[in-house]
């Protein structure tokens, strides 16, 4: 009889043992979702991704605790069609911002004295409002949301309250953070602070107290930095620190190579850009911490990316995405491959890694999968649920298509791309040429086997083209003015000018002598 009821005793310890298991498998019922996403920050612009020079604990700490898609993308190489993306689900070709939000088209572009062949097209200027946007459906699902930081997708009316966004806390239509990363700032939607205060950890603690007041509501909190975007400032304390990391890891000679039109960093050691880098995480820590005091951590999904990749040219020269090619506004996979982490608790994923290409078209349905809201399948067109690649199963393979009929300001060219498996084809509007890479075997982009697999450089050219016509793409047209010589004598200008200028701004970086003009940037008040 004893043992009778000895086994019956552990048979029913078992099934409650193996019932607490599963629900602490599951996904909390309606939870909360924060969602951070930085400014041009590259995906080797984290220790986690492998640098060995920049620092950054907190982020990593959402990659370890979560999924890391290592093949994640953001929608373009450049912001506003990103941003607009993560909004709204479509690929900038079909919602029509294939530039950032302010870029001269057509014949104004001459006026950037870059002479080039083509003249870009005409762009949407503003997140259109008939679109059910991310955050207007989470708000259907019962969810307070918050907007903090970064919006640059159009002017007033066309600001995050207009779409789907309760509270606004400096969202405006700049896309640089318009008076410095240290207050006074100018920003209509966020009073400026104390004289020195650091608008990352402001944005930070702003998040943090709509947290703080939303804790007992069902909340989707969107942080977007300024951050890392130029012009790139951080304290005297943070140059010294990463200076010297610079200088005992052995400072290289050079720093740059001539791209096409510019030339692009091949380092990460400038002192500057890594401070502003800490600063970042700092600010991401300030609100994971927040999240955990406030007992609100295993109830919230969070998310990290960024909409473009590290500036490699053009803006601040900030960093270098090696191995990865280029950087922001290039068509290579610098430009376009971004951090992609994905934490969800009630799932056990502790830095899993999944190699399935994915977009920042797939967060709309992949939020409101999470948190158990009906999907939308007719806003987010060009987006799928990631829930099944968490889980992990799979997920239909599809084409990735990028489209960005502009030159921009960082050396990228008028270009297409699409993406099926491993197979990756460019197509340029200069001349109409086309290369493909393998990145199963060619992450860096050096061997264009576009003459050794004709037959996939017609099929992928065909789907892309197929693609493009159906959602009613733009493209750039021929210069009627352009001049050849012109553009020869810009390229030799750039070459003998502007690149021995690059290489002796990041030599005075990193001097012990340093001193942007005795004004060290917030270093006169603390910034905790």
């Amino acid at each position: 009889m004893n043992s009778r009821l000895s086994l019956l005793a552990l048979l029913f310890f078992s099934i409650f043992t193996l019932i607490s298991c599963v629900k602490k498998s599951e996904i909390p019922k309606k939870p909360n979702v924060l969602f951070i996403l930085a400014d041009d920050y590259g995906y080797h612009d984290l220790s986690i991704m492998g640098s060995k020079f920049y620092e950054t604990p907190n982020i990593d700490r959402i990659a370890k605790e979560g999924m890391i898609f290592t093949d994640g993308y953001a929608a373009c190489q450049v912001c506003s069609p990103s941003r607009a993306s993560i909004l709204s689900g479509k690929f900038p070709a079909r919602h029509g911002i294939t530039d950032w939000i302010g870029a001269p088209t057509g014949e104004q572009w001459r006026k950037v004295g870059r002479t080039n062949q083509l003249l870009p097209p005409d762009y949407v200027h503003a997140l259109p409002k008939e679109y059910i946007t991310l955050p207007e459906a989470m708000k259907e699902a019962g969810y307070k949301t918050f907007f903090a930081g970064k919006w640059h997708l159009g002017g007033k009316g066309s600001w995050p309250t207009d779409h789907g966004f309760d509270i606004n806390k400096g969202g405006w239509h700049v896309g640089h953070p318009y008076g410095g990363y240290y207050a006074p700032w100018k920003n209509p939607n966020l009073k400026s602070g104390p004289d020195g205060e650091s608008l990352t950890l402001r944005l930070a603690k702003e998040t943090v107290n709509f947290l703080k007041a939303n804790k007992d509501t069902a909340f989707f909190a969107y942080l977007s930095f300024y951050a890392v975007h130029g012009p790139i400032q951080t304290t005297k304390e943070r140059w010294a620190k990463y200076r010297k990391k610079a200088e005992d890891a052995g400072i290289a000679k050079t720093g740059f190579k001539m791209g096409h039109f510019l030339p692009m960093r091949q380092v990460q050691d400038n002192p500057i850009y890594a401070g502003l880098v800490e600063t970042m995480d700092d600010a991401v820590g300030m609100v994971l911490n927040a999240l955990d005091e406030l007992g609100l951590a295993d109830n919230t999904i969070v998310i990290f990316t960024s909409d473009n990749g590290g500036v490699v040219a053009g803006d601040s020269y900030s960093t270098s995405n090696l191995p990865l090619r280029g950087g922001k506004g290039y068509q290579f996979e610098g430009g376009i491959r971004e951090p992609y982490f994905i934490k969800v608790p009630g799932m056990n994923l502790n830095g899993k890694k999944c190699n399935t290409p994915v977009s920042g078209t797939d967060f709309y349905p992949t939020i409101l999968d999470l948190v158990g809201a009906k999907l939308k399948p007719k806003e987010h067109t060009d987006g799928v649920s990631l829930l099944p690649l968490l889980k992990g199963g799979e997920i239909d393979e599809r084409p990735l298509i990028w489209h960005y009929p502009h030159y921009g300001n960082q050396g990228g060219e008028p270009s297409s791309i699409i993406r099926l498996g491993d197979w990756k084809l460019i197509h340029y509007y200069e001349d109409g040429h086309e290369e493909l890479y393998n990145l199963k075997d060619d992450i860096e982009e050096q061997n264009n086997v576009a003459e050794q697999n004709p037959e996939i450089v017609t099929k992928l050219s065909t789907k892309l083209f197929v693609m493009l016509d159906e959602m009613g793409a733009r493209f750039p047209t021929n210069d009627p003015k352009y001049s050849a010589e012109k553009e020869k004598k810009y390229l030799e200008n750039v070459v003998n000018k502007r690149w021995p200028q690059l290489e002796k701004q990041r030599m005075d970086f990193l001097s012990k002598d340093f001193d942007p003009k005795n004004n060290w940037w917030g270093s006169y008040v603390t910034n905790d």
